[in-house]
């Protein structure tokens, strides 16, 4: 997306990637749907402590994606998606928050696994 926007064009038509920008824009809403549900099955399934933390980050993360998604879905129904819709919607606060959310799930899940590794290792 980040390419796209760079390009600088009107609309799709007018770039040999404009048609993928709204393959990419439907994947990512293809894959907000349901995100909270998939970290809320892994702390199920990991059996953390302190189940009820979680769910209050995920409650959270819902709301983010949700509001990401809404700006993606205002996006994908533009006749034509330009360079200069692509970057606002890569700067909107709502995609940001929604990646800083992410960014810590990834870190936690990164330390859980090296955590788990270390124990199997003993």
């Amino acid at each position: 997306m980040l390419a796209y926007a760079a390009q600088g064009v009107s609309g799709e038509s007018s770039s040999q990637t404009g048609g993928q920008i709204r393959g990419y824009l439907t994947g990512t809403d293809d894959a907000l749907t349901g995100l909270a549900d998939v970290f809320r099955k892994l702390v199920a399934e990991t059996k953390v402590e302190s189940p009820d933390v979680y769910e209050v980050f995920i409650q959270m993360l819902e709301r983010d994606a949700q509001a990401a998604q809404a700006a993606v879905r205002l996006a994908l129904a533009q006749p034509a998606i330009s360079s200069q819709l692509v970057d606002n919607l890569n700067a909107s606060i709502h995609v940001r928050t929604l990646l800083t959310d992410l960014f810590l799930v990834d870190e936690i899940l990164k330390q859980r696994l090296a955590k788990s590794d270390r124990s199997s290792a003993s």
